[in-house]
This record gives structure tokens, sequence and C-alpha cells, in this order.
């Protein structure tokens, strides 16, 4: 019996040994086992105090096709918005003359309305004829109005207003509580006066402003325009703007409180932010001081010296246990697309070993008996 015994137990820790254990991640030697290759297959940096500095000289990828955006430029002159092709025009003429040709000898005002610029940028005013007001002030296509009036009607004054067209006029087409079209109030209109005006972003993720000039998309967040007043762009008679959600993400792996894509709710995070939105490690399974954060590199990017990642494939790694290793993982920014694996702990798989070992000792007990 002892020795059936014993060849039951050999042949169930031989079967066991050809199996792997059923488990959430790989352990961390695992990962690492290529990182010591005669060709490595990726390279390794530890983050550390020492190692930030030289993390934050390295060249950044691109995460999106369009990451531009149009700063704020103050445009020259007068304030007051230009007379544009398309825009309409009101006229109003006041004239006492007792023989005008505008007016009649019991109304002395007349309203010309609609007066729709041309293509060319001109308007059409009767006994004047054709007269160009394109990329003038309201006021300035005023004055040259009554200048060219004043030849048929010397004492006429003349009022005018504009109503933008479709090149005078901005639109916001979404994520905010009331999008529309919006004419151009003055030249210095910017961004977050037209968000403003819309009623200001709804419930959104990390809300992403994009505007759609010439062709040409760009693309920044509001939290920036927030804190940083350079970047408040001017708008220009044409732009559309739209408010989106941040649709960057990042992997979650692992011996980890959440498995899952993980969108950025702000527009930096350190791993430390990582590690939270993804519930933390699992204290139980989760090696402590195998926290890696893989990483893949465009060739462009990859440098032979420390000015760059070694490999297009790096993988950073973390030690929880460690007053620097945390601090540093609170300076580490995450890029969208990494991933954040916790390795599984080489006891816990040890611990498992154990109870299965113990399992089979006592099937073979109860096969033996």
């Amino acid at each position: 019996m002892i020795v059936l015994r014993w060849i039951f137990l050999g042949l169930c820790l031989g079967t066991l040994a050809a199996c792997a254990l059923p488990r959430s991640a790989a352990v961390q030697q695992e990962i690492l086992a290529g990182a010591n290759a005669e060709v490595p297959q990726f390279a390794v940096y530890p983050v550390t105090r020492a190692f930030i500095p030289v993390l934050e000289g390295w060249p950044v990828p691109e995460t999106r096709p369009n990451d531009g955006w149009v700063p704020h430029i103050h445009p020259r002159g007068s304030s007051d918005v230009r007379i544009r092709a398309f825009d309409t025009v009101d006229l109003t003429v006041w004239d006492s003359e007792a023989n005008s040709l505008l007016t009649s000898e019991t109304d002395k005002v007349v309203d010309i309305t609609g007066v729709r610029v041309t293509e060319a940028g001109t308007i059409f005013v009767p006994y004047i004829g054709y007269l160009n007001v394109a990329n003038r002030t309201p006021d300035s296509a005023r004055r040259l109005v009554e200048e060219e009036m004043a030849a048929i009607v010397p004492s006429a004054q003349v009022q005018l207003s504009v109503i933008p067209g479709t090149r005078g006029s901005v639109s916001l087409v979404g994520g905010v509580a009331s999008p529309g079209t919006v004419p151009l109030p003055e030249a210095h209109f910017t961004v977050l006066n037209l968000i403003g005006q819309g009623g200001g972003p709804t419930t959104l993720r990390n809300p992403q402003v994009r505007l759609i000039r010439d062709g040409q998309t760009y693309l920044t967040s509001y939290e920036s325009l927030l804190e940083d007043p350079s970047r408040d762009t001017i708008l220009r008679g044409g732009d559309r703007i739209a408010l989106v959600e941040d649709d960057r993400f990042f992997r979650a792996l692992g011996a980890a409180g959440e498995q899952s894509l993980i969108y950025f709710e702000a527009d930096e995070l350190t791993a430390l932010d990582a590690l939270s939105l993804m519930g933390g490690v699992n204290e139980r399974r989760a090696n402590l001081r195998g926290v890696l954060i893989l990483r893949e590199y465009p060739p462009s990017l990859v440098r032979p010296d420390s000015s760059g990642p070694e490999n297009t494939r790096a993988v950073f790694t973390i030690d929880m246990t460690s007053a620097d290793g945390l601090f540093s993982a609170g300076q580490f920014q995450i890029l969208p697309g990494d991933t954040v694996l916790a390795t599984e702990s080489a006891i816990t798989t040890a611990e498992a070993l154990a109870v299965l070992v113990g399992s089979f000792v006592g099937l073979s007990r109860t096969v033996a008996n």
C-alpha cells in the first residue's frame, strides 16, 4: 500500500509540474525573462528618483493625429467685427431736404433693409451704385455710404447695422447646454466666450475642445483653456467648436482591483493616479515590488544613448514597498495606450502549489486505503 501511495503521489506531482497553475497574472520574472537575451526584446527601466529626470528628457510619442492647438493671437486694430461677403446690411437714412430723392415730405426717414453683401464684398445703394464694404467695420462702412450719398443728398445722415452671414458666425455643435450658431459680436470673441454663451459644458469626462477651421481639426482640453489664457483662441467666422469626452485610456491588468480599459479623467495621470483608478493592487495576490508599465515607442524615437528609449518596447518597474518607488511613481506620467500590470506574487503561487499537493496527498491516502 505504501508503494502504491508513493507511485500515485509521484504521478500527481508529475502531472502538476506539467500544468500551469490557474492565476490572474504573470510573475514578474516571467515578464522580464527576455530582457537579458542576446538580442533584447525590450528594455527595462526601474522607476526611481534618478530615472525620472532622464525620462523627462525623452521625446514623447504623439497620442493623437492632431495634437496641435491655435494660440491666442490678439487681432490688430479695432476690435469691431468686419463686414464679410454674404453678410446682410440694413441702412436707415435721415434727410431733411424739401425735395429729397429718398424721402417724402411727410416722412424724412427711409429704411433700406436686407442688402446682401456680394461675394465681391459690395452692396448696392440706390442713386449711388455699388460700394465696396468688405473688411470694413460697420462704422467705417456707414461713413463711406454717408460720404457717397452727400453728392445727391447733402444733408443725409446714415445709420448702418450688419447681420453676419455664415462667414461672420461661429457654430457650437455639441457638448454644451445650448448648441447653435452665434454671430461674432466682436473681433476678440474667444472659445471660452462661445462655450459660456452656450451654457457651458455638459457632463463630460475631462471635456476636450475640438476646433474645426479651414478644413483642419485642432484639439485641446477645456481645463487647459481655463488654466492658460494664452490658449483661449480668438474665433474667426466659419469656425466650428464641439466639446467631446476624453477618449484616451490605459489598460489595467493582473492582480488589481479592476482589469479593464480605464479612461483619463484629467489631462495628466501619474502611475499612482492609475493605480488608484484601477482600484489598487490585490493585497493577497499582487507582488508589491512588481508593478509593471508596458509601453511601445515608434522606431523614430529609439535612441542608442540615454536621450531616448533603447528599444521600441519598454517596461518600467515600480517598487511599491519603498518610499523612493512610491514618490517616483507619483512623478511618472502615464501615456495613452500604456498597460499597467500588477504581477502575481511568487509566494501566492507557492501557496497554491502547496494546497494542491496537500489535496493530492489526501487523495492518495484515500486511494491507498
